[in-house]
């Protein structure tokens, strides 16, 4: 609902009017969705664990579940900035040390 006055064209939002110019704009969407993002992870990481059958859950389960969230957390970041925030690129760091580990 707050970027909504914010879109001129298109899913990511690039009016910040006289205060947020388009990249600030960009990076604030970004970091609301990936909050979203990683949000919902949790909820259905908890939600499963609530689960009886999932009481022998395993360790590799939950790591391709976080791998998994961080990638699509450096995914909003990359495509929300254009590539021009880092941020994008230390969640894909942890996302592929997240998924090293799993196979270690």
């Amino acid at each position: 609902m707050i970027f909504r006055l914010m879109r001129l064209q298109g899913i990511i939002p690039t009016n910040g009017g006289n205060v947020l110019r388009e990249p600030h704009v960009r990076i604030l969407w970004a970091s609301w969705h990936v909050v979203t993002a990683l949000g919902w992870c949790v909820a259905i990481t908890l939600l499963w664990l609530a689960l009886p059958s999932t009481a022998q859950i395993s360790q590799s389960t939950l790591s391709k579940a976080i791998a998994c969230a961080l990638l699509v957390s450096s995914l909003l970041v990359l495509v929300g900035t254009k590539g021009k925030h880092p941020g994008w690129m230390g969640l894909l760091a942890a996302a592929a040390l997240t998924a090293v580990g799993v196979y270690q």
